[in-house]
This record gives structure tokens, sequence and C-alpha cells, in this order.
């Protein structure tokens, strides 16, 4: 039974994250090792990996990201924990100039309107490379889908390195 099937839900990138909320904390209710304490040592053994199951599966599918990689390996393009460089030079220009803005925020005019702009533009690229995704899968381009993956993973540590600076200049 893979995540979303224990979810009750189709293997699509679109959820609803409230209902996926509900659902956890329903099956987390019913499978709660204290429910079966007592049970025999084989049925709350059980009730201990199903819970765990149910635990990592919703850790998994909350994740954009990590959903987007369970799909992939549910259609047979298992590319979690790979080390492939991304073949995209374009893509990799505009990364590295990113990163410059970022780097070039602490010594900016105005530090937060700068932050607020590029945190503007990396939400936008995310939901573009997620639109694009969830088109891919659709129909069943899996390796261009699994590239997008990989740019999208640029683009998150982009923004939680932006969330970090902003975090450092603003004192939060």
């Amino acid at each position: 039974m893979n995540h979303f099937e224990l979810f009750g839900l189709p293997v699509n990138f679109e959820l609803d994250s409230a209902g996926l909320a509900t659902t956890y904390r329903e099956l987390q209710r019913t499978l709660h090792p204290d429910n079966f304490a007592n049970n025999s040592e084989r049925e709350r053994l059980l009730s201990v990996q199903k819970s765990s199951q149910v635990n990592d599966a919703y850790s998994i599918l909350k994740s954009p990201i990590q959903r987007a990689e369970y799909i992939l390996a549910v259609c047979h393009e298992d590319i979690r924990g790979e080390q492939k460089t991304l073949q995209d030079p374009m893509f990799l220009m505009q990364q590295m100039e990113l990163h410059e803005r970022l780097e070039d925020i602490p010594h900016a005019a105005d530090p937060e309107q700068e932050i607020s702009e590029l945190d503007d533009e990396l939400t936008l690229s995310i939901k573009q490379y997620l639109q694009e995704f969830n088109e891919l899968v659709s129909t069943e381009h899996y390796n261009d889908a699994a590239n997008v993956v990989r740019k999208l993973k640029f683009v998150y540590k982009l923004q939680t390195q932006l969330s970090t600076l902003e975090d450092s200049l603003l004192d939060y």
C-alpha cells in the first residue's frame, strides 16, 4: 500500500492539505498504541508499525518536494536521495544570479524591500514549477517531471536561505 492509498487518496500532486491533516489525525487516533494496550504483543507491535507508517506517509505527503519525489518513485522514476547534477545551463545561470542577489541584500539601501521582491520572485517560480510538474506527471513525462523537481529543490533551498537571511537581518 503506497502513501496515497493509506490516506485514501489518488496518486496526484494536487491534494487538500486540510483533508490530509484530518485523515492523519483520524488514522493516528485509530492506530494509537494505547488503543492496543490490552491486546496481544503482535497486535501492539503491528499498531506501532502502522502508526509509524502513517507518520512517515503524512510527512512525505504534506511536503510538496517530498510528495513530488514520492509520486515519481511510484511511477518508477525514483530520484529520492540522488546526487545527479542538473544539466540545464540557463537554469543554473539564473540560480547563480539569484544567489548573487541574495548575497547583496545585506548591503542594499532597503534590505527589507529586496527580501520581499526576491521572495515574491521565488514564490512565483515555485508555483510555476509545481504547475509544470503536475502537467508533466499527468501526461506521464516522468523524466521531464524529475528535472522540474530538481529545479524546485534549488529554488526551495534559495528560499530557505532568504528566510534565514531575513531572520538575521531583521532580528526575528
